[in-house]
């Protein structure tokens, strides 16, 4: 993973006296911003935009080597809520890592907050262009499953849809987390990996949870991405029971109210010397 490094010339500047803003407009105007810092990144954009699209074809793959029918799965629906996990995982999570780290290092989250700008909509500005081209990304990704891997309609949309939006959320929360003990732009290339590993061996991506032992899946279905990945698949499946879509949501918003919290205590704003 890379991290953008471009200093950042175009940082939104303070309204002219006797002009009124928004919280929608600020965070637009900041959110312009970034993704124009977001677009000189190279390796940012390899590293959101072309891995996700690659890591798929693994799982389909894998898929053919597993016995999918005991799990009451096909190769379509293992490699389509993969296919959003990996998206929320690069495209949004580690990306914002890096987005985050080297800004804060380059004093531009210090110069921002001496402006009308508060705090959430520095963090939801700058993580705004990330967070669309996840929903992007994903969509395209779904299409592209359903029409690939021959896909019937979802049975339950609904599920699909708040497991993408509970995902693309939590995903940018746990980002700012992750920035608040990552000391160096190098080193987020490395922060995110704990969770990036543990999420796609234990979330379901790779191998659905049903193959599991009985004790380590529910352990697993704990982790952040996990209900993540189980609403956007029972969306497809329709399997997913009124207590189980609860249960998931409940876990998602959850981890959600967690990382805020913890933001909202441990997050740095200015350099870690």
């Amino acid at each position: 993973m890379s991290t953008p490094t471009t200093t950042p010339t175009t940082t939104p500047t303070s309204p002219a006296a006797g002009t009124t803003t928004t919280p929608l407009g600020r965070m637009t105007s900041l959110a312009r911003a970034e993704l124009t810092l977001l677009g000189r990144s190279k390796g940012a954009l390899v590293a959101g935009l072309f891995v996700p699209l690659v890591l798929p074809l693994s799982v389909r793959s894998a898929a053919e080597e597993m016995d999918l029918a005991e799990a009451g799965l096909t190769p379509g629906t293992l490699v389509l809520p993969a296919a959003v996990g990996f998206s929320l995982l690069f495209a949004v999570y580690s990306t914002l890592v890096g987005v985050y780290v080297v800004r804060r290092e380059e004093l531009v989250l210090k110069r921002l907050r001496t402006g009308e700008l508060r705090d959430a909509e520095i963090l939801a500005g700058s993580a705004l262009p990330a967070v669309l081209t996840g929903l992007l990304q994903c969509l395209l990704l779904i299409a592209g499953c359903a029409a690939l891997l021959d896909l019937s309609a979802p049975s339950a949309p609904h599920l699909a849809v708040v497991g993408l939006l509970l995902g693309l959320v939590l995903s940018a929360a746990l980002a700012a987390v992750t920035a608040s003990f990552t000391r160096t732009g190098e080193s987020a290339q490395v922060t995110p990996m704990p969770l990036l590993i543990v999420s796609m061996l234990g979330s379901g991506m790779f191998v659905p949870l049903e193959l599991f032992p009985d004790r380590l899946a529910s352990v697993c279905e704990l982790l952040p991405l996990t209900p993540v990945v189980s609403l956007v698949r029972g969306g497809w499946t329709g399997d997913l029971s009124a207590g189980e879509s609860l249960g998931a949501v409940t876990i998602a918003l959850a981890w959600t109210v967690l990382a805020v919290f913890a933001v909202r205590r441990r997050f740095r704003w200015e350099p870690r010397r």
